[in-house]
Protein backbone atom coordinates (compact mmCIF):
# COMPACT_ATOMS: atom_id res chain seq x y z
CA UNK A 1 0.00 0.00 0.00
CA UNK A 2 2.41 2.83 -1.44
CA UNK A 3 -0.36 5.51 -1.03
CA UNK A 4 -1.99 5.39 2.19
CA UNK A 5 -0.47 7.03 4.84
CA UNK A 6 -2.47 8.41 7.70
CA UNK A 7 0.95 10.50 9.19
CA UNK A 8 1.33 12.05 6.18
CA UNK A 9 0.33 16.36 5.57
CA UNK A 10 -1.91 15.65 2.67
CA UNK A 11 -4.36 13.10 4.63
CA UNK A 12 -4.66 15.52 6.98
CA UNK A 13 -4.99 18.17 4.66
CA UNK A 14 -7.88 16.07 2.79
CA UNK A 15 -9.57 15.23 6.24
CA UNK A 16 -9.78 19.10 7.15
CA UNK A 17 -10.92 19.45 3.43
CA UNK A 18 -13.68 16.97 4.45
CA UNK A 19 -14.54 18.44 7.70
CA UNK A 20 -15.21 22.07 5.61
CA UNK A 21 -17.03 20.35 2.71
CA UNK A 22 -19.53 18.08 4.35
CA UNK A 23 -19.61 20.39 7.94
CA UNK A 24 -21.41 22.80 5.81
CA UNK A 25 -23.66 20.55 4.09
CA UNK A 26 -24.26 19.22 7.55
CA UNK A 27 -25.07 22.57 8.81
CA UNK A 28 -27.31 23.31 6.12
CA UNK A 29 -29.41 20.39 6.84
CA UNK A 30 -29.16 20.83 10.42
CA UNK A 31 -30.42 24.12 10.52
CA UNK A 32 -33.26 23.37 9.01
CA UNK A 33 -33.85 20.09 11.55
CA UNK A 34 -33.07 17.49 8.64
CA UNK A 35 -32.26 14.19 10.10
CA UNK A 36 -28.44 14.12 8.42
CA UNK A 37 -26.75 16.55 10.54
CA UNK A 38 -22.76 17.92 10.84
CA UNK A 39 -21.86 14.72 12.50
CA UNK A 40 -23.35 12.31 10.22
CA UNK A 41 -22.31 14.35 7.20
CA UNK A 42 -18.71 14.68 7.81
CA UNK A 43 -18.59 10.52 8.63
CA UNK A 44 -20.36 9.83 5.54
CA UNK A 45 -17.91 12.30 3.42
CA UNK A 46 -14.61 10.92 6.07
CA UNK A 47 -15.74 7.39 5.25
CA UNK A 48 -16.31 7.51 1.50
CA UNK A 49 -12.55 9.21 1.26
CA UNK A 50 -10.92 7.25 3.19
CA UNK A 51 -12.40 3.76 1.41
CA UNK A 52 -11.19 5.92 -1.80
CA UNK A 53 -7.89 6.82 -0.65
CA UNK A 54 -7.33 2.54 0.69
CA UNK A 55 -8.57 1.61 -2.77
CA UNK A 56 -6.33 3.95 -4.98
CA UNK A 57 -3.28 2.79 -2.37
CA UNK A 58 -3.12 -0.71 -3.40
CA UNK A 59 -0.19 -1.46 -6.17
CA UNK A 60 -0.11 -3.48 -8.93
CA UNK A 61 -2.70 -5.46 -9.36
CA UNK A 62 -4.36 -6.18 -5.95
CA UNK A 63 -7.41 -3.45 -6.20
CA UNK A 64 -8.89 -1.82 -9.00
CA UNK A 65 -10.19 1.71 -7.27
CA UNK A 66 -12.86 1.55 -9.77
CA UNK A 67 -14.18 -1.63 -8.04
CA UNK A 68 -13.95 0.30 -4.86
CA UNK A 69 -16.02 3.04 -6.08
CA UNK A 70 -19.47 0.96 -7.53
CA UNK A 71 -18.98 -0.44 -3.97
CA UNK A 72 -19.45 2.62 -2.05
CA UNK A 73 -22.33 4.08 -4.88
CA UNK A 74 -23.64 0.49 -3.81
CA UNK A 75 -23.39 1.27 0.27
CA UNK A 76 -24.43 5.04 -0.22
CA UNK A 77 -27.89 3.92 -2.07
CA UNK A 78 -28.82 1.75 0.38
CA UNK A 79 -27.78 4.33 3.50
CA UNK A 80 -30.06 6.81 1.53
CA UNK A 81 -32.83 4.38 1.12
CA UNK A 82 -33.31 4.12 5.04
CA UNK A 83 -33.71 7.90 5.02
CA UNK A 84 -36.83 7.29 2.56
CA UNK A 85 -40.41 6.90 4.11
CA UNK A 86 -44.03 6.22 2.93
CA UNK A 87 -46.56 7.14 5.14
CA UNK A 88 -50.23 7.98 3.94
CA UNK A 89 -49.37 8.69 0.23
CA UNK A 90 -46.66 10.65 1.22
CA UNK A 91 -42.91 9.90 0.53
CA UNK A 92 -40.66 11.72 2.32
CA UNK A 93 -36.93 11.58 2.52
CA UNK A 94 -35.68 12.03 -0.68
CA UNK A 95 -33.99 14.92 -0.48
CA UNK A 96 -31.86 13.89 2.53
CA UNK A 97 -30.90 10.43 0.52
CA UNK A 98 -29.92 12.78 -2.14
CA UNK A 99 -27.67 14.26 -0.14
CA UNK A 100 -26.51 11.43 1.43
CA UNK A 101 -25.52 10.34 -2.62
CA UNK A 102 -23.66 13.95 -2.87
CA UNK A 103 -21.68 13.67 0.17
CA UNK A 104 -20.41 10.66 -0.72
CA UNK A 105 -19.55 11.68 -3.80
CA UNK A 106 -17.70 14.89 -2.59
CA UNK A 107 -15.81 12.26 -0.51
CA UNK A 108 -14.95 10.62 -3.37
CA UNK A 109 -13.41 13.55 -4.83
CA UNK A 110 -11.69 14.76 -2.14
CA UNK A 111 -10.13 10.53 -1.98
CA UNK A 112 -9.14 10.98 -5.61
CA UNK A 113 -7.17 14.50 -4.67
CA UNK A 114 -9.43 16.52 -6.40
CA UNK A 115 -10.07 19.27 -3.67
CA UNK A 116 -11.10 22.18 -5.82
CA UNK A 117 -13.56 20.04 -7.27
CA UNK A 118 -15.16 18.44 -4.03
CA UNK A 119 -15.37 22.36 -2.48
CA UNK A 120 -17.16 23.49 -6.03
CA UNK A 121 -19.55 20.68 -5.17
CA UNK A 122 -20.05 21.34 -1.58
CA UNK A 123 -20.64 24.63 -2.92
CA UNK A 124 -23.04 24.01 -5.62
CA UNK A 125 -24.81 21.28 -3.20
CA UNK A 126 -25.38 24.07 -0.67
CA UNK A 127 -26.53 26.57 -3.42
CA UNK A 128 -29.04 24.30 -4.49
CA UNK A 129 -30.13 23.51 -0.90
CA UNK A 130 -31.08 27.15 -0.44
CA UNK A 131 -31.71 28.15 -3.73
CA UNK A 132 -34.51 25.63 -4.25
CA UNK A 133 -35.93 26.61 -0.80
CA UNK A 134 -36.31 30.53 -1.62
CA UNK A 135 -37.80 29.32 -4.61
CA UNK A 136 -40.53 26.98 -3.49
CA UNK A 137 -41.13 29.77 -0.69
CA UNK A 138 -41.38 32.61 -3.05
CA UNK A 139 -44.00 30.58 -4.67
CA UNK A 140 -45.94 29.23 -1.80
CA UNK A 141 -46.33 33.27 -1.33
CA UNK A 142 -47.43 33.93 -4.93
CA UNK A 143 -50.28 31.38 -4.31
CA UNK A 144 -51.36 32.43 -0.80
CA UNK A 145 -51.66 35.97 -2.29
CA UNK A 146 -55.10 37.99 -2.66
CA UNK A 147 -56.07 35.56 -5.94
CA UNK A 148 -55.00 32.07 -4.41
CA UNK A 149 -58.65 31.10 -4.43
CA UNK A 150 -61.86 32.02 -5.60
CA UNK A 151 -63.28 32.25 -2.49
CA UNK A 152 -61.86 35.42 -1.44
CA UNK A 153 -62.57 39.08 -2.22
CA UNK A 154 -61.64 39.67 -5.46
CA UNK A 155 -63.53 36.40 -6.60
CA UNK A 156 -65.95 37.16 -9.56
CA UNK A 157 -69.43 36.39 -8.11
Amino acid sequence: MDGFDPFAASFWLSNGIVVCCAGLVGLERQIRGKPVGVRTSILICLSTSIFVQLGAGFSGGQADPARVLGQIVTGVGFLGAGVILARGGVVTGVTTAAVIWMLAAIGATIGLGLFTAAVAFAMLTIAVLIGVDVLESSFRRLRSGAYADDDGPHSEQ
